[in-house]
Parts: structure tokens; C-alpha cells; sequence
């Protein structure tokens, strides 16, 4: 049985919602987060030494990292929410697998610290965002072509992208005026499977 460490309001609901649209049965172990820090609790250091979530257990393997976990259970599940059969597809796919935390999260996680520090970070912020809605402007237009990220196929493209634009939603601007950004919301949020995650998963923020 697969074991998800899973820290509450992160992007462990991610492989949460992975595993429903799979249908692979799995354990939850949930976490909640220092109410002063907002950092993951230490306890998740018993479980890899980052102290970071998500973290899976399975077949004695201990995974971190949601694009890797992404991949590992995509390939466990024999391909299912993998690359579509076309190459143009297949490479959006595995940009959009990569581009979710490594061009997406930094200027998010730039702004999440900016308005931490109040009027310090003032200066900073309108530079952080300009970078953000140049990543949402592009989006926009890329779902403007297309049902989703890979293709015309829902795949877990869309489910690595889910959490910085849900992010971006809550803190990044993200709103009307990008209308197939909201709309895909709205589609991946109607899920089944998406319901059948936050059932399990307990309170999430940015739903």
C-alpha cells in the first residue's frame, strides 16, 4: 500500500488527487503546519531528511519531489495520465510536468515572502508580480489553443500545473481576465477525483 505524507494546504493534495484519478489505493499520514512559522512540522524529517512534503512510501522506496512522484506513479499505473501519443504532445507534457515548480512556484514563492514582510518588501513586489502575470499571460494563450496543458487529453500535466495556478489564484492575480486560466480551474476542480482528494485530504486553501 502506498503511504502519503501529506501536509496540509501544500502540494501534497496534488499526488492525492493523482492517486484518486488512478484509482490506486493508498494510506494517508497528514501533517499541519507550526501555526507561528507556517513551516511543516519536524516530524517529517523522520521520514526524509528535507522535511518536506509530499513524501511516498512504497515497496520499501521512500520519494520526494511531486514532479518525480508524478512520474513514478504515472509509470506505476502503466502510463495512465501519461504523455498523449503525438510528439508535439508528449513534449508539452514534460514541460509542463517540470515548468509547474521550476518557472512557475519561484515568483510565487517570491510574492508569498514579499507580503510577509509588510512594508519591507514593497519594494520588491511589483518586479516579482511583473515576472508572475508574464508566466500567466503566456498560459492564458496556451490554453486558449487547447483543452489543456498537453493536448485535448486531461493528463497529469494538468495536475502538476493545479497548484501554482490555484496559488496564483489566492495570491497572484490570477482572475476574469484570464478566462481559459479560470475556466480550467473550474473544469479540473469538478473533478471526481478532485472531490474524492479533498474528501480524504482534510481542509485545502486553495480549492
Amino acid at each position: 500500500m502506498i503511504i502519503v505524507h501529506h501536509l496540509e494546504n501544500s502540494r501534497s493534495q496534488r499526488v492525492l488527487w493523482l492517486l484518486e484519478e488512478l484509482e490506486m489505493p493508498y494510506d494517508i499520514r497528514r501533517y499541519e503546519r507550526d501555526r507561528k512559522t507556517m513551516l511543516a512540522p519536524t516530524e517529517l524529517k523522520r521520514v526524509h531528511p528535507l522535511g518536506k512534503a509530499p513524501v511516498i512510501e512504497d515497496d520499501g522506496r521512500v520519494l520526494a519531489e511531486t514532479g518525480a512522484i508524478v512520474e513514478y506513479l504515472v509509470e506505476k499505473a502503466g502510463g495512465k495520465l501519461g504523455p498523449p501519443p503525438n510528439r508535439e504532445a508528449v513534449l508539452r507534457y514534460r514541460h509542463f510536468l517540470h515548468y509547474a515548480e521550476g518557472s512557475m512556484m519561484p515568483p510565487l514563492f517570491g510574492l508569498l515572502i514579499i507580503n510577509r514582510l509588510g512594508l519591507l518588501g514593497k519594494p520588491a513586489k511589483a518586479t516579482v508580480q511583473a515576472m508572475l502575470d508574464t508566466h500567466l499571460d503566456w498560459l492564458e494563450s496556451e490554453l486558449a489553443a487547447r483543452a489543456w496543458f498537453a493536448g485535448d487529453e486531461f493528463t497529469a500535466a494538468d495536475i502538476m500545473m493545479s497548484f501554482p495556478l490555484e496559488a496564483s489564484r489566492a495570491r497572484g492575480g490570477l482572475g476574469p481576465s484570464r478566462p481559459h486560466l479560470m475556466d480550467w480551474l473550474e473544469r479540473i476542480h469538478a473533478r471526481p477525483a478532485y472531490g474524492a482528494a479533498l474528501g480524504k485530504g482534510g481542509p485545502y486553501a486553495y480549492a
